[in-house]
């Protein structure tokens, strides 16, 4: 994985093949698949490298196919489903192998005004006063960590976990995370949206296991993102703290759902994030 803001935003910049169609590199990594965030976070920038200046990203709804091979790079192929006065559509496929491994389809607009309303922030502490995932990684000798994450400067809040500050009968699965890219990115807002957009896969599945007293690396966990939608609300940079407020609401069937907010620090409700995984337990002997 990227452990530089450079190199993600070098991950990030795809080369186009031909029209409509392009490549993603894959970065040196431990991961025995792709991660999701990369995959999600490539194929938007495909999709946007085919739209309008005019337009922004309002939406994209996507599936995980087949775990993706760290090994060879992504193929993303465009397909303009729209392009209208005020709205734009675009399908994307990535493939390697071969193979389908991924589906995206994002929405664009031209930006307008219109009416406005908000959730309130929640009331968490500073981003000062998180201690760094980074740090805990050094701490605890974890070179996997530091080697795989520290593009992202990813700092808890609190979770229900055991009682926690959070815990309560209304949401007994809810995590808090202050997240931002671990240095200055390009002013240039595909950048920044695609940043973020790599980001928001690293936290959501673990909070559908808050309440059970597991991690994605517990033994016998068998984790996987299967759906990942994002609809962003208002402009905001990666690169600049914002807050990750993440509510499960149910987990059966071998599978957990979250639902996130996205707020800037200054409180604006910049994008709301929802994701369904795969959380099947195998027994241990």
């Amino acid at each position: 994985m990227p452990s530089s803001v450079e190199e993600l935003v070098e991950l990030l910049d795809l080369e186009a093949i031909e029209d409509n169609l392009f490549r993603g590199r894959q970065p040196v990594t431990m991961m025995q698949r792709v991660f999701g965030g990369q995959v999600l976070a490539q194929a938007l920038v495909a999709a946007i490298r085919t739209t309008d200046d005019r337009l922004a990203c309002h939406s994209l709804h996507s599936y995980f196919l087949r775990p993706g091979d760290t090994q060879v790079p992504i193929v993303y192929d465009v397909e303009a489903l729209r392009d209208g006065r005020s709205f734009g559509t675009r399908r994307v496929v990535a493939r390697q192998h071969g193979r389908a491994i991924f589906y995206l389809t994002a929405n664009f607009q031209v930006p307008e005004e219109g009416l406005e309303h908000q959730d309130r922030m929640p009331d968490v502490p500073s981003p000062e006063d998180c201690w760094p995932a980074v740090e805990r990684g050094r701490a605890q000798a974890n070179q996997d960590w530091l080697r795989e994450w520290s593009a992202l400067d990813v700092r808890p809040i609190a979770d229900s976990r055991g009682g926690g500050t959070l815990s309560g009968n209304d949401h007994p699965a809810r995590s808090q995370w202050w997240i931002r890219a671990s240095g200055q990115l390009p002013d240039d807002p595909i950048n920044q949206l695609a940043a973020f957009t790599y980001a928001s896969d690293m936290t959501l599945l673990p909070a559908t296991l808050v309440p059970h007293g597991l991690y994605i690396e517990s033994p016998g966990m068998q984790a996987a993102s299967l759906d990942h939608s994002i609809w962003f609300h208002r402009p905001f940079r990666a690169d600049e703290w914002w807050l990750y407020d993440q509510v499960s609401p149910s987990a059966s069937g071998g599978r957990g759902l979250a639902l996130a907010r996205v707020f800037s620090q200054d409180g604006l409700l910049v994008a709301s994030v929802a994701q369904e995984g795969l959380i099947r337990v195998h027994p241990q002997d």
